[in-house]
């Protein structure tokens, strides 16, 4: 059973149990091994009511861990239901990363009384991380690593990691007196090194630093490619600024699929399953209305051609067919095109000739299909004009969408738009209105 089945299965039993028992059966499963991410996800399947219950249930230990990796409406949802006092205890349990998390779902007094409350070497380490912007690596690097002299014995070394106090340390990380990156030693070796070596004789091979001005995605990718549990971040004077790990990379790689998953229906990725009825359906309302004015503008276009659709009836069962096939041959582009820029596979030097390679598969595919349904209309309708003027259709349309598809995405990148945001709008819309005015268009001047 997969880890998702079993989540799927832990939610089940405790819904179905009683309302008194619901946070003992969480709390068994935490004794069992179960991790702060998958107990997110649990809370969030709940009505809000139920899930705060459970959340003060939760072991005091894993509050706060729970609602940093809660999304940023399920998390707001549990502060918002607690009194002063039971929010001023929780606001004071936060460390500098945790703050950074919160802070873009959080109203700002409820920020600045956190800041407030941090214990002073956190709140130098939260400033540290706003000098960075949000998509920058430098803010979400972990600041709290293990950094000692290069240039001492491994005896000295051992003694100096022993303070640090690191109940799971996997790397040390070695730095001159400018806190300049000089290297990267496996914890395992510093055990069981000769005591009288020096320290910088373990340095491993072959590790890529990270800059903290690094994009997050970019990031990601080199996290994904490297051989090591954990990477360095370095600023421009190669100074040591932290590190991440593949826990950070995984977890903002999901978040960048959420984002661009919900992005085509307007959606956010941090929106609560049971967030308030009002609230979502404004969110919502926001998005039908951008689509009623792209749904207008075909309408309008339909509209231009009433008189040919009132003599030639069969010209309005053919219409959703045009429609459909473009909509889906550029649905295919701009998906293709959306995880290409995501990767940073689209260069200056490639674009024409992908532009090329669509337009190509889109001849190929709006013949073949123009044929098929061609014929199709004009067995059905005893048209062979008709047939012949709804395959014209599908070839311009499909030739459209595959150009189209990759146009749009690119233009948006430019514009700093994001392309799976409003893609999907401006495709439909560019598809429906060149295949309702290819096919109308045509039988007007064919037909009548």
């Amino acid at each position: 059973m997969s880890e998702f089945q079993d989540l799927s299965v832990q939610i089940e039993q405790i819904s179905q149990a009683e309302e008194a028992q619901q946070p003992h059966i969480l709390n068994r499963f935490i004794e069992q091994g179960l991790d702060a991410s998958s107990i997110a996800l649990i809370l969030e399947a709940f009505p809000i009511e139920q899930r705060v219950r459970l959340w003060r249930e939760l072991p005091l230990e894993s509050h706060i861990e729970v609602l940093t990796e809660s999304r940023g409406e399920v998390r707001v949802s549990i502060l918002d239901a607690l009194s002063e006092t039971e929010l001023r205890l929780t606001l004071a349990k936060l460390d500098n990363l945790s703050l950074i998390e919160w802070a873009d779902s959080l109203p700002d007094d409820i920020i600045e009384e956190a800041i407030s409350l941090l214990e002073p070497g956190e709140l130098e380490l939260y400033d540290q991380a706003n000098e960075y912007e949000e998509e920058e690596l430098g803010r979400w690097a972990e600041r709290k690593v293990i950094a000692i002299p290069f240039n001492i014995s491994v005896e000295r070394a051992r003694v100096l990691v022993a303070k640090y106090n690191v109940e799971s340390a996997s790397h040390i990380y070695l730095i001159d007196k400018q806190q300049r990156f000089r290297g990267m030693v496996d914890y395992i070796d510093l055990l069981s090194a000769d005591p009288k070596a020096r320290i910088k004789q373990l340095v491993l091979e072959h590790v890529n630093t990270l800059s903290a001005n690094m994009a997050l995605t970019e990031a990601v990718d080199a996290m994904e490619r490297s051989a090591f549990a954990a990477l360095p971040v370095l600023d421009e004077r190669k100074r040591l600024v932290g590190e991440i790990d593949w826990k950070f990379a995984l977890s903002t790689q999901r978040e960048i699929y959420e984002t661009r998953l919900m992005a085509g229906t307007g959606m956010d990725e941090g929106d609560d399953l049971f967030a308030p009825i009002l609230k979502s359906s404004q969110k919502r309302g926001v998005w039908l209305g951008i689509n009623l004015l792209t749904a207008i503008l075909a309408s309008v276009t339909i509209g231009l051609f009433e008189d040919v659709i009132a003599q030639v009836v069969a010209l309005a069962v053919l219409m959703p067919i045009v429609a459909s096939m473009g909509g889906i041959a550029g649905s295919q582009t701009l998906t293709l095109m959306v995880r290409s820029m995501a990767l940073n596979q689209i260069t200056s030097g490639n674009r024409f000739a992908l532009i090329k390679n669509e337009l190509g598969i889109g001849a190929i595919n709006g013949l073949l299909w123009a044929a098929i349904i061609g014929a199709v209309a004009g067995l059905w309708f005893q048209s062979p004009l008709l047939g012949g003027t709804i395959a014209l259709a599908i070839i311009v349309n499909i030739i459209t969408a595959a150009l189209f598809g990759v146009l749009i995405p690119l233009i948006l990148d430019k514009l700093k738009l994001d392309p799976a945001l409003a893609g999907s709008v401006i495709l439909t819309t560019v598809t429906d209105v060149v295949g309702f005015f290819a096919f109308l268009g045509t039988a007007s001047l064919v037909l009548l």
